[in-house]
């Protein structure tokens, strides 16, 4: 199964048709951010990409290095794993164009088992990499074995009870990357089991990542999402609708 995953995302880019740069480029990553973070509105909210300055941070899953690039800029000494050749090629390629190549350090890795110490790192960071792993408790396991004793570790997992969920089978939309060896959602009991499962215990689970204009989609459906069913989900009280985003967001001290 590792095989088949390392397969699939060595052949898949996320976002890539967000940009029309060359692969590699300046503005390729930089196209790719901004459609990440405006699509992820919630993410540096939740996540103080700044405030991490001296501190190590391991990115489990990192792809191209996006987000470890912000926690490298606010200071911190980054360290990005993957299962992928391909993004850990575009990651060395991303960090070095924004100018931290020195402060951040990539290798092709499996997270479910990591070339690391115990009690390694202040912060570990998995953010949509769970739902695409063959032993999700494992990699949780590893995350937590590597982090330092009160150290954070931030995971995001794709909620089984949400309201893109929904959408996907009324509209008979695939969910992107369905298509992946592997492809679990879960409810906020099951995420709070699986994290209890690694070690985890103290810690919350923020639904997030509600629906904002595609441009994913096109034709009637993409019309009919983003001219009545962003307006209209996002007039409703977000206390009514708020367990049902798209994204749990965990956010655990060890």
């Amino acid at each position: 199964m590792t095989d088949d995953i390392k397969r699939y995302w060595n052949a898949h880019i996320h976002d890539l048709q967000m940009t029309q740069h060359p692969i590699g480029t300046r503005a390729f990553f930089d196209d790719l951010d901004a459609y990440r973070f405006d699509k992820l509105r919630y993410l540096p909210h939740l996540v103080d990409f700044d405030g991490f300055c001296g501190q190590s941070v391991l990115e489990v899953g990192c792809g191209i290095g996006t987000d470890l690039v912000r926690f490298a800029r606010g200071g911190a000494r980054g360290t990005g794993v993957d299962l992928s050749e391909t993004a850990i090629d575009l990651a060395q390629r991303n960090v070095e164009l924004h100018g931290v190549g020195d402060r951040v350090t990539l290798r092709v890795e499996d997270g479910e088992a990591l070339p690391f110490d115990a009690n390694e790192f202040d912060c570990v960071y998995a953010h949509g990499v769970i739902q695409y792993a063959a032993d999700p408790v494992r990699l949780v396991a590893e995350c937590y074995r590597v982090l330092k004793p009160g150290g954070q570790g931030l995971f995001m997992v794709y909620n089984r009870v949400s309201w893109l969920n929904a959408l996907s089978k009324v509209m008979r939309v695939d969910l992107e990357h369905a298509d992946a060896p592997v492809l679990r959602k879960y409810s906020i009991p099951e995420f709070r089991a699986l994290l209890g499962q690694a070690g985890f215990r103290d810690g919350r689970i923020i639904p997030e990542r509600f629906p904002v204009q595609s441009r994913l989609h096109g034709g009637w459906k993409g019309a009919l999402y983003n001219t009545c069913f962003v307006g209209t989900f996002n007039a409703l009280p977000r206390p009514l609708v708020r367990r049902f985003g798209w994204h749990l967001m965990a956010l655990c001290r060890k």
